[in-house]
């Protein structure tokens, strides 16, 4: 039983990742085209589309002045 609970699992693991992709993607080709993209956020609907991205800066990067 203990390899279906894994098989399980790594295919729900498998499917949030496809989901976050798919995600990423809509709000990016929303950004890309001016469309709006919507979700649910603190029980008020928002465009993410809109928000300013953040940028990620690795360990070694020194922060620009």
């Amino acid at each position: 039983m203990k390899a279906k609970a894994s098989s399980t699992e790594k295919m729900a693991q498998d499917a949030l990742k496809a989901l976050r992709r798919a995600a990423k993607n809509a709000v990016e080709l929303a950004r890309l085209t001016g469309t709006p993209a919507y979700v649910l956020e603190n029980g008020r609907i928002v465009d993410i589309a809109k928000r300013n991205r953040k940028t990620r800066r690795t360990k070694g990067t020194p922060r620009r002045n």
